[in-house]
């Protein structure tokens, strides 16, 4: 993973909040929330939260007296987060550090982190610390996405953005939202980390847009991506963006378009 890979600055929170939000995120999003209410947990810790979409999801579904605490290391996607979110006295809003995290032990009955796990740079160090901070018994939420050949607009994005750089081809999306899909090696990381009982489950969900220039927008725009694209040549990103949208029309259609997406949800006990 490169540095720019973590940079979520200028206006990527925002478009990323307005357009990959309800393209990608939403229904696992909901899958989570509805996973970590079923536990009814008093004290919740999410890590990674971005721009707060399972935060809007879970809150609802929590015990009235519970304690949410919502973390990012992103400032400016914690503000995004906390500015969407209806006030709540039970929230928490902290920038923290998900591979140091500033929590005594055995502080949270759970700890969630949606989509985030792919940028730490120490997995095993980030899963360890969400195993430092949790009760006994309690349990330990994420999720990953599947390799980017099962998520289709990512995938031809990626494509069209390899066609205006052919020399140099902008691959964060394969390399770290969609580069840690073995199974078999998150199973062992998280083990490696001291958790049992650990359940991994593909999800197959559908990805749908109002049009072919959305998931365009969302994926080079709302996403480090377009750090990529800016660092070879700023002047080209609108291009790579059209180049996108005609990459995504021509195979899905003008209109609504619609193409398959996949995450794994990892669950695991302390």
């Amino acid at each position: 993973m490169n540095d720019v890979d973590r940079i979520f600055a200028g206006s990527i929170p925002e478009i990323y909040d307005e357009y990959l939000v309800p393209l990608i995120f939403e229904f696992y999003a909901s899958d989570l929330a509805a996973r970590v209410a079923a536990l009814s947990p008093r004290a919740v810790l999410e890590t990674a939260a971005g721009s707060g979409v399972v935060t809007r999801a879970l809150a609802p579904r929590l015990v009235s007296e519970g304690r949410y605490v919502v973390t990012d290391l992103n400032q400016p996607m914690l503000e995004r987060a906390a500015a969407r979110q209806d006030p709540d006295a039970r929230i928490v809003w902290q920038q923290a550090d998900a591979l140091e995290l500033p929590f005594d032990d055995a502080s949270f009955d759970v700890v969630l982190c949606q989509f985030g796990v792919m940028f730490f740079p120490d997995r095993l160090t980030g899963y360890r610390e969400a195993r430092r901070v949790l009760k006994d018994g309690g349990s330990f939420l994420f999720n990953a996405w599947d390799r980017i050949e099962e998520n289709a607009f990512a995938d031809v994005v990626t494509r069209a953005a390899a066609e205006v750089f052919p020399d140099n081809p902008p691959r964060f999306l394969a390399r770290t939202p969609h580069g840690y899909n073995d199974l078999d090696i998150i199973r062992q990381e998280v083990e490696a980390a001291g958790f049992r009982d650990v359940a991994i489950e593909t999800v197959p969900a559908l990805s749908v847009a109002p049009s072919p220039r959305h998931p365009a927008v969302a994926y080079c725009q709302g996403t480090p991506l377009r750090n990529e694209l800016e660092e070879r040549d700023a002047t080209l990103l609108n291009e790579v963006t059209e180049r996108a949208q005609t990459a995504i029309a021509e195979r899905y259609g003008s209109g609504s378009v619609s193409a398959k997406i996949h995450g794994h949800v990892v669950t695991a006990k302390r």
